[in-house]
């Protein structure tokens, strides 16, 4: 099996999260079947959002770089990056990085296409909607996106911030009225585009129609580093 190395901490829950993902989607029988993980966890690395949409001149991409060049000294054979919102940095991480790096982004477009959607809805953080990395994604691949209005966008970031990434309890309400005004919009399908919604999914039900980036990620890592996926991971939307 290859080596995989995580630059983590962005934030951190979701790292750990992701490690249990991993854990539990690869097919074993004892230990030492897993897979070999060497895990960077940076969390003093800049807010992603904050600096795509201008509220910080505080670049997050020198550190990322620098995560994963440590990473590949290590000897890492694939790299996954927990933070949906840092792949606005993809290009650029690969380009001064010499180890593949997973692109969540593309990888989640295209199970929703090979799943037969054609209306997908994005529940992310300011950065991630603002820069359109999952709408122009979505309209490469021929599919159609829906977002939140400004007030339920409002409630997203509030879910992120206020709650996951500050360890409180999560206002479901406004979960479930950002998942409505996405469906009355026309959305078959919602991403949860944003890690700390991932950890929303681990702890919460959430219904049918979701698919979770971080489970996408989690997948597309067991199997570059050529371990055995247990089936049950085959179908990641929600039922």
């Amino acid at each position: 099996m290859k080596k995989l190395g995580v630059i983590g901490g962005l934030g951190p829950l979701a790292t750990a999260y992701f490690y249990e993902l991993i854990t539990n989607m690869t097919d074993v029988s004892c230990d030492q079947d897993h897979i070999e993980i060497i895990i960077d966890s940076k969390p003093g690395i800049p807010d992603r959002t904050g600096f795509i949409i201008g509220k910080s001149d505080k670049s997050p991409l020198p550190q990322m770089i620098e995560a994963g060049k440590l990473l590949e000294s290590c000897g890492a054979q694939v790299i996954a990056i927990p933070c949906i919102t840092a792949h606005y940095f993809h290009e650029d991480l690969v380009n001064n990085i010499n180890v593949p790096i997973i692109n969540l982004i593309e990888e989640t477009v295209g199970y929703l296409k090979d799943a037969g959607c054609k209306n997908v809805g994005i529940m992310a953080t300011d950065g991630t909607v603002q820069s359109g990395l999952f709408q122009k994604e979505l309209a490469r691949q021929g599919m159609g996106s829906v977002v939140p209005d400004a007030k339920h966008q409002a409630d997203v970031m509030h879910l992120i911030y206020e709650n996951v990434k500050l360890g409180r309890p999560v206002d479901m309400d406004r979960f479930f009225g950002v998942k409505t005004t996405l469906r009355e919009a026309g959305a078959d399908v919602i991403i949860l585009g944003c890690t700390e919604l991932s950890v929303i999914k681990a702890d919460y039900k959430v219904g049918a129609g979701f698919i979770d980036g971080l489970e996408v990620l989690a997948r597309k890592s067991v199997n570059m580093c050529e371990a055995p996926l247990k089936s049950e991971y085959n179908d990641l939307i929600t039922k």
